[in-house]
């Protein structure tokens, strides 16, 4: 059998994808570059090299995966968040850019509060959150739980890929309740799609559900978080919650209630859509 160039699978790439994904060229060359073992890089400066019937296969096999709508990370086994390569599963949500909001706003806190170095995260997953911070505070201490013992073997690998063990522990637990407080600063992203409007996201059938659906209100979680978020900050502390963007009301309400003399906002993603609770107690 001839071989064929990586010029040529790339095209046969573009032409298969074309019509279920929106960066097919994109797509194609990431997974070929995957097969490989290579960088994307490496394929624009060798577009005439051949490839093995064993890539080749691979590459037609991956090509497979994502027409049926299988998500590109899981059959990458990995996903970049914060310029830096994560394992992901189906066991836990693919990080996603609006999520770095809550970085980028608690990396900002922490540089205005040097002090202020005790931290958890709410329903980490695939641990994103806590690794992306500790990577870049290196005198941060991140507590992270979660409810699943399958995501919280993918935020160990996560955590001992980057070599934070020392700094990032992991828990099981519902909530802040497994968690030992008082803490400077909280960070969550929990399930907050109303469960009405799951069937129409195409994340639901391949992502965890019970990473998504956040109630009859999309409130189910969020509303405890913040209650014992309450009960678990020391003075003067963050507390950061990523939210759906037709939540934005209820979520003011609900922090105006526990924190009457905070400064509370929802900053907008960018998209424009209302994305991040801010509460600064």
């Amino acid at each position: 059998m001839k071989l064929l160039s990586v010029a040529r699978h790339l095209q046969t790439g573009r032409q298969r994808l074309a019509g279920c994904s929106e960066n097919a060229s994109l797509d194609s060359a990431v997974l070929l570059a995957w097969a490989l073992g290579a960088e994307r890089s490496w394929l624009l400066a060798h577009p005439e090299a051949e490839v093995s019937e064993a890539v080749a296969g691979a590459y037609a096999a991956g090509l497979a995966r994502l027409e049926s709508g299988e998500p590109l990370a899981y059959i990458l086994g990995e996903w970049e968040f914060f310029g830096l390569k994560l394992q992901v599963t189906p066991a836990v949500l693919i990080p996603r850019p609006e999520t770095e909001l809550l970085v980028e706003a608690a990396l900002a806190w922490l540089a205005a509060h040097p002090g202020r170095r005790r931290a958890a995260d709410v329903g980490t997953g695939s641990g994103c959150i806590p690794v992306a911070l500790a990577v870049s505070m290196p005198d941060l201490h991140i507590i992270a739980g979660d409810l699943s013992s399958e995501a919280l073997a993918v935020a160990q690998a996560n955590v001992e890929r980057y070599q934070l063990q020392t700094r990032v522990h992991l828990a099981k637990g519902d909530l802040l309740e497994n968690l030992p407080g008082p803490f400077d600063m909280i960070c969550a992203n929990l399930p907050y799609i109303p469960e009405a409007r799951l069937p129409e996201r195409a994340v639901s059938k391949w992502e965890p559900r019970i990473a998504l659906g956040g109630g009859e209100d999309g409130l189910r979680f969020i509303e405890p978080f913040l209650r014992q978020a309450q009960a678990k900050t020391a003075p003067k502390a963050l507390i950061l919650e990523e939210i759906d963007a037709a939540l934005q009301g209820a979520v003011l309400d609900l922090a105006l209630g526990l924190w009457p003399a905070a400064r509370i906002a929802i900053r907008p993603d960018l998209a424009g859509l209302p994305r991040l609770l801010i509460v600064e107690t």
